[in-house]
C-alpha cells in the first residue's frame, strides 16, 4: 500500500466507494452504521472517514443530525429527457478536446462497478481514468469502465486519439445503441482539484452514464466530473401545442412557472453542450 499524500488518497477513495454502496444498498432516511463502527471495518483513522463522509455530505447523498448519526440523504427530484429523432439532439462541445490517461489497467469490478455493468464483482473490467482537455486547459477528470472480455487488448492510443466508440466498432466489433445518463451537482475531491486546477471542494457537475450496444450488453459505465466554473448545459425548449401530448399529467419542469404551461404537453428538449463525449 503506498504510503503519505498517495496513501492516503487511496484509503480515502476506498472508504468513499465503500459509503456508496451503503448509500445504494439503502433508502432515503435510512442509517448508516456509525464512525467508530465503519473505521474499524475499513481500518481507517477518523480524519479520513471524515473527509469522505464531509464530501458526500456536501454533495447532498449524506446528512449529519447532531446527537443521532449519519443518514441517507432524502432522494432527488429527476427529470427525464426522453430521446426523440426529431426533438433531442446533442451537438458536440465547443473547442479542440484532447485526453490525457491518468490510470490505465484491469482489475477486478467490484461490487458497486459490477452491478453497474451487470457482471460479477470477481469479474475483469478495464478501467481507465482520463484528464479532459479544451485547448489545453483541464476540464474535467472520466473514470471509464468497460468488461474485460468485451475489449481484449484496449491500449491507451484508443484512449487518448479518436472517438473511443469508433474504436469500440472498428477494432472490437461493438456498436453503442443507446446510454442512460444523469447530471447533478457535486464537489471535486482535492487530488481532483490538483487535476483540474481549481480550489478543493469547488463546484462541479457529476455525469454518470450507462451505455449498451445492439446486443442489449451493458458495455460502458463511465462518470466523470467537469468544472463548475467552466462548463454549461443549454437546453432549448418546445412548449405548448407544438409539442406532443404523450406525457403524464402534473408534475414540474424546472426552471418553468408552477401553473405552465397549460397544455400539460411535455416539454421537448435540444440540448447544446457536452453531454459527455467519448472521444
Amino acid at each position: 500500500m503506498p504510503r503519505g499524500p498517495q496513501g492516503a488518497a487511496l484509503k480515502r477513495d476506498r472508504v468513499r466507494d465503500h459509503l456508496l454502496e451503503l448509500i445504494e444498498e439503502r433508502r432515503p432516511g435510512d442509517a448508516i452504521p456509525s464512525e467508530r463502527s465503519l473505521c474499524a471495518r475499513l481500518d481507517v483513522s477518523r480524519p479520513t472517514l471524515r473527509a469522505a463522509v464531509d464530501e458526500l455530505v456536501a454533495t447532498g447523498q449524506l446528512v449529519r443530525e447532531h446527537g443521532r448519526g449519519m443518514f441517507i440523504a432524502p432522494g432527488k427530484i429527476t427529470q427525464e429527457l426522453v430521446s426523440r429523432a426529431d426533438a433531442f439532439a446533442v451537438p458536440p462541445a465547443s473547442g479542440a478536446w484532447s485526453s490525457r490517461v491518468l490510470a490505465h489497467g484491469v482489475q477486478a469490478a467490484g461490487a458497486r462497478v459490477g452491478r453497474k455493468l451487470r457482471m460479477s464483482p470477481a469479474g475483469r473490467i478495464v478501467h481507465c481514468a482520463r484528464l479532459r482537455l479544451v485547448e489545453s486547459v483541464p476540464m474535467a477528470v472520466e473514470y471509464l469502465h468497460l468488461p474485460a472480455d468485451l475489449v481484449p487488448g484496449l491500449g491507451e492510443d484508443e484512449l487518448t486519439t479518436g472517438d473511443l466508440y469508433d474504436h469500440l466498432r472498428e477494432r472490437h466489433g461493438i456498436r453503442v445503441r443507446e446510454a442512460v445518463q444523469s447530471i447533478e451537482p457535486t464537489v471535486v475531491s482535492e487530488e481532483e482539484a490538483d487535476l483540474l486546477d481549481v480550489p478543493p471542494f469547488s463546484p462541479a457537475l457529476l455525469f454518470e452514464r450507462i451505455t449498451t450496444d445492439d446486443e442489449q450488453r451493458v458495455v460502458e459505465y463511465c462518470h466523470s466530473l467537469y468544472r463548475g466554473d467552466r462548463y454549461r448545459i443549454m437546453s432549448r425548449l418546445t412548449l405548448g401545442t407544438a409539442a406532443p401530448a404523450t406525457a403524464p399529467q402534473g408534475g414540474h419542469h424546472p426552471g418553468m412557472p408552477p401553473a405552465g404551461p397549460a397544455t400539460g404537453r411535455p416539454i421537448l428538449s435540444t440540448t447544446t453542450g457536452d453531454i459527455h463525449p467519448a472521444d
